[in-house]
């Protein structure tokens, strides 16, 4: 997945990208931990609606290099392996909208798109890369358009449906690609988003080793009260909102033990690089999903909203305010 890339107002100003506040708070420095990188960056969270953003952050020209190959092999792993992610996404979304025709932004190899083919939709996503737009279109029978976000020709009112999951912490202007979304909507069509919840109990358990955190590709972190805020500053009603527990224990706790370790003069391939585990570790890794970790996850919630936003916004009859 890539990033659109334009620069006007975006991450990294001193000026709140959602309400215009310009009195940011310095909420914590952290380097980018997945590529085992020591350059620090500052997160920023506004007092006025909580929204957090990466100060600073590398240009759109520069962002390439923060992903790469490594990073573009996980997540196309992530969206063969996981059927019964889409499965439940489609299942959500259906209890919302059971047909008409639906864009889905970040749309990456087509899986969720996918899901959805038969006679009820009209399949459309939109896909900065052209190799990856063509194994969309070629999975889902959809119509791809491949550039950004911003510059996707399409009138108002098109679309019945508008889905993005995980894609929107990337954008360097989310609240512009908030109202195209108000604006593509029908009257009484809805957008429904995943992204991470930087107010959850994961993030405040792990701090600068949380997983989600994701520096420096994620710009911008939410919380269901900056989200909120968001979509009221475009006209948008929130129809559904939940936080789903995935505390990535896993992920974060090796953080955690990578800089440990190299304290005492071990290092080891960043998660980025490391190689899969052997079947000794599988087994143990097995073992510990089915019986340690849902107790694990149990305390969490003691600590906090669950670490994934899952929210359903609908477009009312008068459209988004400007």
């Amino acid at each position: 997945m890539q990033v659109e890339v334009r620069e006007k107002e975006s991450a990294g100003t001193g000026r709140c990208h959602v309400c215009g506040d310009t009195s940011p708070r310095n909420l914590l420095r952290a380097p980018d931990r997945y590529h085992g990188r020591k350059e620090l960056y500052q997160l920023v969270r506004c007092p006025t609606c909580s929204l957090v953003w990466l100060k600073d952050p590398p240009k759109p020209d520069e962002m390439g290099q923060h992903y790469g190959p490594d990073y573009d092999r996980s997540v196309s792993a992530a969206d063969e392996s996981s059927p019964g992610r889409w499965r439940d996404r489609r299942e959500t979304l259906l209890r919302f909208k059971s047909g008409g025709k639906i864009l889905d932004l970040g749309c990456s190899s087509g899986g969720f798109l996918a899901s959805l083919k038969g006679p009820e939709w009209t399949l459309c996503g939109i896909e900065m890369s052209d190799v990856v737009a063509k194994k969309a279109a070629a999975k889902s029978g959809a119509e791809i358009f491949v550039g950004d976000i911003l510059d996707a020709p399409y009138p108002p009112g098109t679309f019945d449906a508008i889905t993005c999951f995980h894609v929107f912490e990337h954008l360097y202007r989310p609240r512009d690609v908030l109202a195209k979304v108000s604006q593509w909507l029908k009257p009484g069509g809805v957008f429904y988003t995943l992204m991470p919840n930087i107010d959850s109990a994961g993030a405040r358990i792990f701090k600068s080793y949380w997983y989600a955190l994701e520096l420096p590709r994620h710009l911008y972190h939410f919380s269901p009260a900056s989200l909120r805020y968001l979509a009221k500053s475009v006209g948008l009603d929130e129809e559904w909102l939940i936080t789903g527990r995935e505390v990535f224990i896993e992920a974060s706790t090796r953080y955690g033990i990578d800089v440990a370790l190299s304290k005492i003069g071990i290092s080891r391939a960043p998660l980025a690089r490391a190689k899969s585990p052997g079947i000794p570790f599988r087994i143990v890794r097995k073992a510990f999903r089915l019986t340690l970790l849902p107790v694990l996850n149990g305390i969490a919630s003691l600590a906090g909203d669950g670490e994934s936003i899952h929210v359903v916004l609908r477009k009312g009859p008068t459209g988004a305010r400007r």
